[in-house]
Order: C-alpha cells, then structure tokens, then sequence
C-alpha cells in the first residue's frame, strides 16, 4: 500500500533520429516539469534508431545502440525529479538482452536494471530473435520508489510481451498498480496494440501504460506512435499524437487496488 494514492504519469511518443531525438527530448524535459510527472515511460530502446529492420545481425550497430544508450542515460537527470522508465540494450556475460530500466534522481545507482524481454518477434522489420537472446522468462513485479518515499508495484510488459495475457494476470495478482509497456510498433497496427492494452489491463485489474517510437516520412519501419494510459477497466483516458506526443494523467492507485477484487480478476483458475 502506498502512502500517496494519486500519482502524475507521463507516456510519450519520441522520434529516435538523433536530431529530432534532440528536439523531443528537450520538448518532453519541458512538459515533464511543467505537469510535475512522477513516473515517465518511453519507448523500447528509445535513444537509437530501430536496428532490427535488418535481418542479419551487424555487430557494430548493436555496439552502437549500446553506446548511444550510456550516453544518453547521463540525460535522465533532466526529467528529475521523476522516475524514468524504459528498455535499453545491454551484453551481459556475452549475451545480447533487452531490458526493462527504471533509474531514481536521488539513489546511489540510478540505473536499476529489470526484466529481459522473453517473448522476441522475427519478421521483416522486428528481426529481434535474430539479433538478441531471449531472457529468463521471469515476469517479477516490481516495488518501485518514486518521489516522496511513494512505493508503486510495478510490472514490464515490454512490446510483444503485452499479448502474452498471463503475464498480465500474474503481474495483477501479484498486487500490481501499473503495466509498463515500451514499444517500437508499426502506424498500421495501432489500434491492435490499443486493444491489447486495453484487455491486458482489465485482466490484471492495474493501469496499463505504453510508450512508442515515432517516424515521420519513410523509412525502413513506419513506426507509429500512440502513447496510452488506460485504467484498470479498461478505459482509455490518455491517448499521444503527433500534436501532442506527451500527455500527462493523474491516476488514483486505490482503483487498481479495488480492481484486484472485482470481476474478472478474482475468479480462480
């Protein structure tokens, strides 16, 4: 149970080319101090532009994207005093992983990483499993410390894990207040990816909230933005757009907590 019930939220969409990275970011820094966020989520491995529309494997442009996301994580400091959240790259004992990141203003190591992303698509525009290792396929929630000492349990659906639903339910029954979900997903396919937000959040009765890419003009993947925050139910009650590629809500953890007791999330398996 968390002492402060209402929370500030913030989802985004975020073009990853580096100058217009440049431009959103000073943007989305902006909006996070003037809506007094809490808690950002952005987009899967947003700080470098999606790799995996190639289906071989190059070595230096994952070293790359690993680079670009050190880099960038001495910036998280200009959402403060918000909790980022995220995925980035990482090698871990010569393996390739993609892992779900929260980092804190104010503790000795910022940067905690979290869950690896298990469930890897591998088709044209996402050959993920070609280029990386799957993780453990441990779904563990997560007590995440925001500001004022506030604890919110947390738990990452990262892109193609939001259609695994009982990891939903699991992370529901594990007494979760929000699903994270940071995405590179196509324009055609948003309004799919909206309604597995939407039924992921009614079967863990917690907020589900998503962050995407965005890319304006061609390229090798039309990513497609729509950031969402949707309640417990199931409502949508924030949308992004290319208007307004960050929105901030105001969410009231005690309807999560209710919602674990209501239909359907008390029903036994």
């Amino acid at each position: 149970m968390t002492s402060k019930l209402r929370l500030n939220v913030t989802v985004c969409q975020l073009r990853s080319e580096p100058g217009a990275l440049q431009d959103d970011w000073e943007q989305l820094a902006r909006h996070v101090r003037e809506t007094k966020s809490d808690l950002v989520l952005l987009p899967e491995m947003p700080f470098y532009p999606w790799p995996f529309w190639r289906e071989t494997f190059v070595p230096d442009v994952w070293d790359a994207a690993v680079r670009a996301h050190d880099a960038w994580q001495a910036r998280l400091k200009e959402l403060a005093p918000a909790v980022v959240t995220g995925s980035r790259p990482v090698i871990e004992n010569g393996r390739r992983l993609n892992r779900g990141f929260s980092w804190r203003p104010e503790a000795n190591d910022p940067l905690s990483l979290g869950h690896s992303k298990f469930y890897l698509p591998d088709e044209a525009g996402f050959w993920e499993a070609s280029w990386y290792a799957r993780g453990d396929g441990s779904f563990d929630s997560e007590a995440l410390v925001l500001n004022y000492d506030v604890t919110v349990c947390t738990g990452f659906l990262i892109c193609t894990e939001l259609w695994f639903m009982h990891s939903a339910r699991a992370y529901g029954q594990a007494g979760a207040d929000l699903l994270l979900s940071p995405r590179a997903t196509e324009r055609r396919t948003v309004d799919k990816w909206l309604a597995g937000g939407r039924v992921a959040a009614v079967i863990s009765g917690a907020y589900s909230l998503s962050s995407n890419h965005y890319r304006e003009g061609d390229g090798p993947v039309d990513l497609g933005g729509l950031g969402w925050v949707i309640g417990p139910d199931g409502e949508v009650l924030a949308l992004t757009t290319p208007r307004n590629p960050f929105v901030t809500m105001t969410i009231d953890l005690s309807r999560a907590q209710r919602a674990k007791h209501t239909y359907p999330r008390y029903v036994e398996e």
